[in-house]
């Protein structure tokens, strides 16, 4: 009978440590810099535009996180002609 709660007691602790992760900073790739005196860091973006989007009223600029550790992120740009045309 001892090992029923004892299992029981396994499954919820192995349940609430796989189910715990937390998104950090580390995880997103773009940071939101608020303009003013506060000068806040927010790093919880996934996309530039979307950093922007979250900025659109208040005023700031946004970043690539200098704490992010996954793939480089991907930010549309212009594609410039660089062919010269003689």
């Amino acid at each position: 009978m001892r090992l029923v709660p004892s299992a029981i007691a396994v499954a919820a602790l192995i349940a609430s440590t796989a189910a715990s992760h937390a998104q950090s900073a580390y995880d997103y790739p773009w940071c939101a810099l608020r303009a003013g005196r506060s000068g806040g860091q927010s790093c919880y973006f996934q996309t530039y535009q979307q950093c922007m989007d979250t900025l659109s009223g208040i005023g700031g600029s946004c970043i690539q996180s200098p704490y992010y550790r996954g793939p480089a992120p991907h930010e549309r740009r212009r594609s410039r002609d660089h062919w010269s045309r003689d």
